[in-house]
């Protein structure tokens, strides 16, 4: 069990923090709002109303023992940056912050955190990819030009092992896990003697060019 604080409850962050306490983590929140924090605290270890800003706010509601920090102050760039300084000032190890802006990005980027979230452009993204190829079911933008993507067997791919379609290196892609949609079981690292099947569906790993090229194939 690792400990999250939760810094800001729009949208975005309340949605965190819940998922992170369904999951069974200590989950601490904190936000200015007093009605956000009551909503919220049946679902969390601790929701406290405070000024994420401050050092010493932090430090009395446990914040230097997080392991995990996840910054959310919606369209407030100024408290985003303070609130991350705060933390770092903390030595909490990973700081993820929601930016709103690119600008914000490279804000954040030079203060030197774990990494940065755009939920709304990585949403839109996910969605283009999905519906742009008959073949791309899910997309999971990992990176720089870079994705887990899940993906139904290309039919010239039937009958085939997984070691003769020899992926990583005619398409530069690696299975990560395949998926049988007829018993639903998931397949972490399948065997590459494994022959691919119509009801399998192939969750890869790779460059995102190579894996638009693999989408296309029939």
């Amino acid at each position: 069990m690792k400990r999250f604080v939760i810094v800001g409850l729009g949208n975005f962050g309340f949605t965190v923090a819940k998922s992170l306490s369904k999951s069974g983590h200590d989950v601490i929140a904190i936000d200015l709002d007093g009605e956000l924090i009551d909503r919220l605290a049946t679902f969390v270890s601790h929701a406290a109303v405070g000024d994420a800003t401050d050092v010493e706010t932090l430090q009395r509601i446990g914040v230097a023992d997080a392991d995990v920090a996840i910054v959310s102050t919606g369209d407030d760039i100024a408290s985003s940056i303070l609130a991350t300084m705060a933390l770092h000032d903390l030595k909490v190890e990973q700081i993820f912050v929601k930016v709103v802006s690119n600008d914000h990005a490279r804000i954040m980027g030079r203060i030197g955190v774990t990494d940065v979230v755009f939920p709304e452009r990585d949403t839109a993204t996910a969605l283009a990819t999905r519906i742009s190829g008959v073949a791309l079911l899910n997309y999971v933008h990992l990176g720089q030009g870079f994705s887990i993507q899940e993906m139904g067997v290309p039919t010239c791919w039937y009958g085939k092992s997984i070691r003769n379609l020899q992926l990583r290196q005619k398409h530069d892609i690696t299975i990560v896990a395949l998926h049988d949609v007829l018993t639903d079981t998931m397949n972490p690292s399948p065997d590459p003697d494994y022959v691919l099947k119509d009801s399998d569906t192939l969750l890869v790993a790779g460059d995102d060019r190579a894996l638009e090229k693999v989408a296309e194939l029939e």
